[in-house]
């Protein structure tokens, strides 16, 4: 990977984390668009640089973090889920998931079906409590399978046990703090022999701009779903899997 390499890769992380296009479909068809080879270090990057952008959450969502406890009690509900199958399946989705450009695409056209037919709303939207914190979080294990994307996953959950736009969105931000920090912290705990002195630049690097991109990303999703719903994002999903398919695999 060279300079230019990473600094794609990272934009892309920072501004597809929280969208529900799937970052990691996003890595995997850019890096496979560069010429990228998927080696392990690739796949640790691609997963170590979504720290920067979960701390863009943390930042925005610092008070409260600080003052509301009782979301950690619905944010560890919601991440059991995805703690089971992701540890189960860690060895078959690096070895095989990632990397698959054909799994990425499928799962980004059926995703986009979703996004535009089941986009229902609670206008006024129910408190999230233990019950809808762990449907939510059955909901977001799916996107263990790349290009589903964890945002779309835990969003469209959050619409369906009748949470309103812009608290599943919210939700989902969240949730995505302790699901990305552990996903990301035991990657790099089992690929500790392939990181080194002279990868940390990069490294770095990949964490600050993630970090600055997912900031933005964040500011105007959340604006965004205010006054309108997914739709846009499903129709964009199908048309980059059916162009890539058609013009680049």
């Amino acid at each position: 990977m060279d300079i230019l390499h990473i600094v794609v890769l990272s934009i892309v992380e920072g501004l597809t984390e929280f969208l529900p296009v799937s970052s990691t479909g996003h890595l995997i068809l850019t890096s496979r668009l560069l010429g990228i080879p998927a080696t392990d270090f690739t796949k640790t990057f691609e997963i170590a640089i979504q720290l920067g952008a979960i701390m863009a959450v943390v930042v925005l969502y610092f008070k409260r973090f600080l003052r509301d406890f009782d979301l950690y009690k619905k944010l560890l509900i919601a991440f059991i889920p995805t703690a089971i199958v992701g540890f189960v399946l860690y060895p078959f989705i690096k070895g095989f998931l990632l990397g698959s450009s054909s799994v990425t695409l499928i799962s980004l056209f059926l995703g986009g079906l979703v996004l535009i037919f089941f986009n229902r709303e609670n206008v006024k939207g129910k408190e999230i409590g233990l019950k809808e914190a762990f449907l939510i979080g059955a909901f977001q294990f799916v996107s263990v399978i790349p290009g589903v994307s964890r945002a779309a996953a835990t969003i469209i959950g959050g619409l369906l046990v009748g949470l309103n736009r812009k608290k599943a969105t919210e939700f989902s931000f969240l949730l995505a703090v302790p699901t990305m920090l552990a996903a990301t912290g035991y990657d790099i705990y089992k690929s500790s022999s392939i990181l080194n002195s002279q990868n940390l630049p990069s490294l770095t690097m990949g964490f600050t701009l993630s970090f600055v991109f997912a900031l933005l990303a964040v500011k105007l999703l959340i604006g965004y779903v205010e006054k309108h719903d997914f739709k846009v994002f499903g129709i964009y999903r199908i048309a980059l899997s059916i162009l890539y398919w058609v013009f680049v695999k």
